[in-house]
């Protein structure tokens, strides 16, 4: 168990909307963690669930392909990894590359896996991604974490988005913010199966949302994302209950500087976090013409940082491990 600590929100962030300094104190485990993400996020969330699985226990994966898929390449990226794939391809160059990974220790061990839970989904009517893609990523997956832990969502007529009950743009439309109105809670389908004994949301939400300085806490690796990061605190883990985390992985173009809070505050995960002791970690990217160059805001999922993205050694990566870990210290021992 590990204790949040007092986390002061300086004034000086650079957030699309203004939020009063504030300060809270959590009880906050990380003893384990889940991920989520979407599109590049959704590609961010496997590479840190597979850098990291011995301390990620489970992931939630929308609407993107295989760990590695990009292999340090942005035009293999473009042509192999989004909707210019057409046919089933080979998963065998990827296999190797993640074996040899884990025999270097640059991610954790693969039996770690096994006993992981794996939540996918792909839209039938995504024209980002393409099919053989996203099932190239679950059929990684399938070498790789047991069965009745793994599932695969494909035969619902979602766009390229995050399904929500009620939010968002036309299910069949993919444009900004990337949610989509599908009478399809995609946020509580993946956090009930993450974690079996979820309570059902309230009809309203007591927490906040609350910016954080992602380059203090995340340090150098940090470089290449936002400075304000934020978090969703319910009212009870910041009441002192003992709290989980999640981190979600925004897509391409859903960065708050771009959107500001529409998809922080539109996906539906709060309302699921708010009655179930569960604060989620939004870490943001930013948007940049100069190097690294990153115009859409993405996750780096093909090497804009550095060849090590996908591993443990990966900037981004890092940075996101060390905010988490900045954000914890040891709880006092309580006689």
């Amino acid at each position: 168990m590990r204790k949040l600590r007092n986390l002061v929100i300086c004034m000086g962030l650079t957030t699309s909307a203004a939020i009063n300094a504030e300060t809270v104190d959590l009880d906050l485990s990380i003893d384990e963690i889940t991920v989520s993400g979407l599109s590049s996020g959704g590609y961010m969330a496997n590479q840190f669930h597979i850098a990291y699985s011995d301390w990620v226990k489970g992931a939630a994966i929308l609407a993107a392909g295989p760990y590695y898929c990009a292999q340090g390449s942005i035009t293999t990226a473009l042509s192999e990894c989004v909707n210019k794939q057409s046919t089933e391809f080979s998963l065998d160059v990827l296999t190797s590359q993640l074996q040899q990974y884990a025999n270097q220790g640059l991610i954790a061990p693969l039996s770690n896996l096994q006993d992981s839970k794996v939540w996918l989904l792909h839209g039938k009517l995504d024209a980002k991604i393409s099919p053989p893609v996203a099932n190239a990523l679950y059929q990684q997956y399938q070498e790789l974490v047991k069965d009745e832990n793994l599932t695969y969502i494909k035969d619902k007529p979602f766009a390229h988005h995050f399904p929500t009950l009620a939010t968002g743009s036309s299910c069949d439309t993919s444009e900004s913010p990337y949610i989509g109105n599908c009478n399809y809670d995609a946020a509580g389908e993946f956090l009930s199966f993450l974690y079996p004994q979820l309570n059902s949301p309230k009809a309203n939400i007591s927490g906040k949302i609350i910016p954080i300085n992602q380059h203090k806490l995340g340090g150098e690796p940090a470089d290449s994302m936002a400075k304000a990061g934020y978090l969703y605190v319910p009212q009870s883990c910041a009441e002192g209950q003992e709290c989980q985390v999640h981190v979600n992985f925004h897509g391409c173009n859903q960065n708050a500087e771009t959107i500001g809070q529409d998809y922080i505050a539109g996906n539906g995960l709060n309302r699921w976090a708010d009655n179930n002791q569960l604060v989620v970690l939004y870490p943001q990217t930013t948007t940049s013409m100069m190097l690294p160059m990153n115009p859409q805001g993405c996750w780096d999922w093909w090497g804009y940082t550095d060849e090590n993205y996908a591993t443990a050694q990966g900037q981004q990566i890092q940075a996101v491990k060390n905010i988490v870990n900045a954000l914890a210290v040891e709880s006092k021992s309580k006689g």
